[in-house]
C-alpha cells in the first residue's frame, strides 16, 4: 500500500501589496531580503539527507489585483513542496477538497492549485527532478 502523500516543505510565499516595489524596497532595506529585479527573492538551501541537492524557497509581494490568487478570500498564498503532484491532487480530490482542474508544467515544475476550509487559494509545487 502506498503511504499518503504528504508536503515536503514551503515552496514559497506570495501575497498582495497595494504598492508591491516599495513593500519590496523596505524588505530590501530592513531586512536584507536580496530582491531581485523583477520582484522575485530565491532563499537557496540544500537538502538536510543529502546536502547534494539544493532547493529553494521563493518570496514575492504581487499586486493586489494579481489573477494569480483567483479564487482565493485572502491576500497570501502559501506554495506547498510535494514529491508527487498527480497523487496529492488525486488524495485531495477524493477528501472533497476544492481542487483546480488546471495544473501547469513549466521549466520550474509541475504546479497545481486547491483551497483550504478558509477559503486560502494554496499553490502544490513538484519541483523538476535533481530539485
Amino acid at each position: 500500500m502506498t503511504p499518503p502523500e504528504r508536503v515536503t516543505g514551503i515552496g514559497g510565499i506570495f501575497f498582495k501589496s497595494p504598492d508591491p516595489a516599495a513593500l519590496q524596497r523596505w524588505y530590501q532595506e530592513q531586512l536584507g531580503v536580496p530582491v531581485d529585479a523583477d520582484g522575485y527573492v530565491s532563499f537557496r538551501w540544500r537538502e538536510l539527507a543529502d546536502p547534494r541537492r539544493t532547493g529553494y524557497t521563493a518570496w514575492s509581494a504581487m499586486r493586489e489585483s494579481t489573477p494569480y490568487f483567483a479564487g482565493s478570500r485572502r491576500e497570501f498564498m502559501v506554495n506547498y513542496r510535494v514529491e508527487n503532484l498527480d497523487r496529492m491532487l488525486a488524495q485531495l480530490r477524493a477528501a472533497g477538497v476544492p481542487v483546480d482542474e488546471k495544473v501547469e508544467d513549466s521549466e520550474y515544475g509541475r504546479f497545481g492549485w486547491a483551497t483550504d476550509p478558509d477559503g486560502a487559494r494554496i499553490e502544490l509545487w513538484e519541483p523538476p527532478s535533481g530539485g
